[in-house]
């Protein structure tokens, strides 16, 4: 069974004990976060009314991000986070353009740049620290079939607190992150533009009617993108064994 989390705005005040779980999981500085960057994983929403929404990587159950990766550096785990694979990256961005959430991020600055994002924690063996860290219950890890179950109850036994809907039971084809809330999605800052349908089917279904030399791009980027790793292999193997020589003359 996939993996997910439940995030129950009802039950976030706003304490940002997530955000700081998540900055001391994934070794970054400790700053107030506003919005995804190279830093930032996870942030609050503040929709006032003492509301607060938490955003980070639906981890969607068809990631266009994947789908868009033409050599493989992001994939869906069959536990169910998407993660990323920074030794196969190339830095083409495509999945930056492809994910309808908004939610990758590049490092602009860093001489050996990655994309960034949440990946759930999944080499965490405790699951994710967001969730560990919310004093509240507001974000829940657990089975995505189970959390749906939870979502659903809650919703059924106290209509009066909760909007009923689920955010993420659908979108984008389903995501692994989960939503519900006091008020309807749009109102709680949560994209709404993305629609039901996988967004990788209507990647191919576009691409069939691409000439295939654009088709074929991704192919030779990802020949162009061995070739420079195979150039740095190569250069560092040189390099050692020229330094194995001098140290053998001296």
């Amino acid at each position: 069974m996939a993996r997910g989390m439940l995030i129950d705005v009802t039950k976030c005040v706003g304490c940002g004990a997530c955000v700081e779980a998540c900055q001391q999981a994934n070794g970054q500085p400790p700053h107030e976060a506003r919005h995804f960057d190279q830093d930032t994983f996870t942030y609050l929403l503040d929709r006032g009314n003492d509301v607060y929404v938490r955003r980070l990587c639906m981890h969607c159950l068809n990631p266009a991000c994947a789908s868009a990766c033409p050599i493989g550096a992001l994939r869906k785990t069959a536990e169910g986070p998407v993660t990323y694979d920074p030794q196969r990256c190339m830095g083409c961005r495509y999945c930056m353009t492809a994910c309808p959430f908004g939610v990758p991020t590049y490092e602009w600055f860093s001489p050996a740049p990655r994309v960034r994002k949440c990946e759930m924690c999944a080499r965490r063996p405790q699951g994710p620290a967001c969730a560990e860290a919310c004093p509240t219950g507001a974000t829940q890890a657990g089975f995505r079939d189970q959390l749906v179950a939870e979502a659903q109850r809650r919703i059924q036994e106290d209509p009066k607190t909760y909007y009923p809907y689920i955010y993420g039971l659908r979108e984008a084809g389903g995501t692994s992150v989960l939503y519900i809330g006091p008020a309807e999605p749009e109102a709680l800052g949560l994209p709404t533009h993305v629609g039901f349908e996988p967004l990788p089917q209507l990647t191919w279904r576009a691409l069939k009617h691409v000439p295939d030399v654009v088709v074929f791009g991704g192919v030779l980027l990802s020949g162009f993108w061995w070739l420079t790793k195979r150039k740095e292999e190569v250069a560092r193997h040189e390099g050692a064994h020229k330094s194995k020589e001098v140290n053998h003359d001296r």
